[in-house]
């Protein structure tokens, strides 16, 4: 009886102090911005520089109604228990209107709950909208020892709902806030809008897919805007940058922003991407021409839906002629 009691009496211990443990473990904060030991507050620069040229981006380039270009950025500082958008789940109604239509109304009050509710966010940025498709925008943004994460979404104008961004990124290493990160950005698709163009009309997707990247090779289609078959990557369509600001920089402006490129300053780091000729299939066979009785010829055409940029493969021949005994002979 003795052995009983004190076998009892040690797993009693037992599962107190694992609990006591496992109470201790649930109350720490989750993710990355656990270690953070670095001064409380930090201050940065974050400058967005969109490289969507028709060089790097031959297929289907907007050049008008509406020509290239970028939305206005939205972004939000926080902890690992936010998440503004990820990849391979599904975007928030919030990041669907901001994605297809450039509206932030529902994404802002999304964000604004977060903060309310878990006290997750610690603030909102953003910053103006590009009118071409290469060109810079910037603001400041401020993290938190407890909040070192950052999100944001830019619109990629005209598209059915894709956008470039970065969701979760650590500006704190351990004990130290990062002076300089630059990140390339590439495309995603925000799952809510079938279209494969850039000027595909409004189609949701239903039942509505997850986040998306979009590659040179995904969606596999030949229409979709971003196909090109014989790159092993696309070149990064923009890249953020974000530079700590010294106390004695806390106001300085950051010059030459919010400006179209004007050189290869911004695309110098590109080669051209080569676009190949696309052809469409041949038509059917045309009337046989010729006199009576001696051999006459017809033809069949094709024409080009796609041409060739960047020293990409020429277009073939979009005429064909073969032999043939003429019709309607008697």
């Amino acid at each position: 009886m003795e052995n009983l009691m004190f076998v009892y009496c040690s797993c009693k211990v037992i599962w107190t102090l694992l609990v006591t443990i496992l109470g201790y473990a649930s109350s720490l904060p989750l993710g990355d911005d656990s270690i953070c030991t670095a001064e409380e507050l930090a201050k940065y620069s974050i400058i967005f520089t969109g490289k969507w040229s028709q060089a790097a981006f031959p297929k289907q380039y907007p050049l008008y109604r509406p020509p290239a270009q970028w939305s206005s950025m939205l972004g939000v500082t926080h902890s690992s228990d936010y998440n503004m958008w990820k990849k391979n789940e599904y975007a928030s109604n919030g990041v669907r209107d901001f994605a297809e239509k450039g509206e932030a109304w529902v994404l802002m009050k999304e964000i604004e709950e977060a903060g309310e509710k878990i006290q997750s966010v610690h603030g909102i940025f953003s910053a103006p909208a590009i009118s071409s498709g290469t060109g810079q925008t910037s603001t400041e943004l401020q993290v938190h020892s407890r909040h070192p994460l950052v999100s944001f979404v830019v619109r990629i104008v005209p598209s059915p709902d894709w956008f470039v961004g970065v969701d979760s990124l650590n500006l704190c290493d351990g004990d130290r806030w990062m002076e300089e990160i630059s990140v390339d950005l590439y495309p995603y698709d925000a799952g809510t809008d079938s279209g494969f163009t850039f000027s595909s009309p409004n189609f949701a997707t239903i039942p509505q897919d997850t986040v998306t990247e979009i590659t040179c090779s995904s969606p596999s289609h030949p229409a979709n805007s971003f196909y090109y078959p014989k790159l092993k990557i696309l070149p990064p369509i923009a890249q953020v940058t974000m530079v700590k600001l010294k106390k004695n920089q806390l106001a300085f402006p950051i010059p030459h922003l919010n400006q179209p490129a004007k050189s290869n300053e911004i695309l110098d780091s590109f080669s051209e991407t080569p676009l190949d000729c696309e052809v469409s299939q041949w038509s059917s066979w045309g009337l046989c021409r010729g006199p009576c009785r001696k051999q006459g010829t017809k033809i069949r055409t094709r024409f080009v839906l796609l041409h060739p940029a960047n020293n990409g493969t020429p277009c073939p021949d979009l005429e064909e002629e073969t032999a043939c005994d003429p019709d309607n002979c008697v």
